[in-house]
């Protein structure tokens, strides 16, 4: 078995330095070249090979984060993509999720106004997919208008690490109150500040999408005594409020009257609302085609009107703390690329893959292929140019000397480079120039006896 291996590599050898006239050195030097850029383009297929799992973190079961997550993972499952989903308390536990190298985690959903000081560089933005409304429900015999008549209240601000707490925190410190005040602030989720303000245990619960649930929001709203807070300075929060980079990131939004319940006039007057937009952030290794995916299914998720948005308003490359990143810019610009608009996405990333990892490897391999034989030849032919010099060179001084003795040097001059030219191992492409010069040798030989019988 062993044997035939080597008999049918021996033939491939001998067919390969007989058709590209290379020596076995070159051959061998060309084949292992030949086999790394193979393999080369083989581990490139396999490795640009985009995921078929993607992992989200969101925000606290039953949140409308965890909730538009869910609807995503429907969406890409039509293209046998998996959407992993990882609970969390919301946008800052997100983003710190994220920022960790050793936490296994994709994307995300991001309220503006969180990432604080933080250092973001390794994060990109697919662009901002929905407003966030910051919503108040207080208990108070007359309804409020500042918030700086909260002071000195017990106010629920949301769980640690939920975007809630962080715009929360802002917001009151705008108007004179800050932790170990005189005003008591409350580390509730969604569930148990609402049960709270209905008990009369707090007085108002601060809740956004990240951390609460619609169903929560809508019973609170239909519970009596409890009033949604509208914000009559929303120009000025939304003016005056900035990320520490001092761009303002905050949207006035309004909810009118009715809206949520014709039959009970819920609201029941016009109500201004504050809040930033939530980004869908990815680490910046996420790769095209996933990043195509989210954003396509963001588009039909978040791109129809709604209560607080127009139609095609989201998703939108919105920049604030977190760069675009490039293939967000290229989708926003163009759409998905020519193969995942026309074929599957299956075959458009197998297509792809063969267009990225093998075009490139034949584009290289074929001048390599012509050049190694051309060197080749050209060594070879240099080799033997430089036996007809030396021939040029003795017959020359074949015609200026006299002598025997001298006529006998340059025989045993000429005997020494005819025994180096047998010595040449040549390719059989270049056999006739091999002989050719033999015969030449042979020749100068003949006019060395010749001359010495002369004389």
């Amino acid at each position: 078995m062993r044997q035939g291996r080597r008999l049918g590599l021996a033939q491939v050898e001998t067919l390969f330095m007989e058709t590209f006239g290379l020596g076995r050195a070159v051959t061998l030097t060309a084949v292992i070249l030949i086999l790394l850029i193979v393999l080369f383009g083989v581990f490139w297929f396999f490795h640009s090979a985009p995921p078929d799992t993607i992992t989200i973190t969101t925000g606290p079961e039953g949140s409308v984060f965890q909730k538009m997550a869910q609807r995503y993972a429907t969406i890409l499952a039509r293209d046998r993509v998996k959407l992993k989903i990882l609970p969390s308390q919301g946008s800052m536990e997100n983003l710190k999720r994220l920022l960790d190298p050793s936490f296994h985690v994709d994307v995300g959903f991001v309220q503006g106004g969180v990432a604080g000081g933080l250092n973001v560089d390794k994060l990109v933005s697919l662009g901002s997919i929905t407003y966030e409304p910051l919503v108040i429900f207080y208990s108070s015999a007359k309804p409020a208008e500042l918030l700086s008549e909260f002071s000195g209240k017990r106010l629920a601000i949301g769980p640690e690490g939920s975007g809630t707490r962080t715009l929360a925190l802002a917001l009151l410190k705008a108007n004179g109150m800050e932790p170990g005040g005189a005003t008591t602030l409350v580390d509730l989720d969604a569930d148990d500040a609402a049960e709270a303000l209905v008990e009369g245990k707090v007085d108002a619960a601060f809740m956004m999408g990240d951390s609460a649930s619609g169903q929560v929001m809508l019973k609170l709203l239909r519970t009596p005594g409890i009033h949604m807070y509208s914000f009559i300075q929303a120009d000025g929060y939304t003016r005056r409020i900035t990320n520490v980079n001092k761009i303002v990131y905050l949207n006035k939004l309004e909810l009118p009257q009715g809206s949520i319940d014709f039959g009970k006039n819920i609201p029941t007057h016009d109500v201004w609302l504050i809040g930033p937009t939530v980004e869908l952030i990815a680490r910046s290794n996420l790769h095209p085609a996933l990043s195509d995916l989210l954003l396509e299914a963001a588009t039909e998720l978040h791109g129809r009107a709604s209560l607080l948005q127009r139609q095609g308003e989201f998703p939108a490359p919105l920049e604030h703390e977190f760069r675009i990143s490039a293939d967000a810019t290229r989708f926003y610009k163009s759409g998905k690329g020519f193969l995942y608009r026309s074929l599957p996405f299956w075959m458009a990333s197998l297509t792809n893959r063969i267009l990225v990892a093998f075009v490139p490897m034949l584009v290289l391999l074929i001048p390599v292929l012509r050049i190694i034989p051309v060197v080749y030849q050209w060594r070879i032919r240099l080799r033997i140019y430089r036996w007809y010099r030396l021939l040029l060179v003795l017959e020359q001084e074949l015609v200026a000397r006299s002598g025997s003795e001298k006529r006998e040097a340059l025989l045993l001059r000429l005997d020494q480079i005819d025994e180096d030219v047998n010595k040449m191992k040549v390719p059989a492409s270049f056999g006739d120039q091999f002989y050719v010069l033999r015969q030449h040798i042979g020749f100068v030989r003949s006019r060395l006896v010749d001359s010495t019988h002369t004389h």
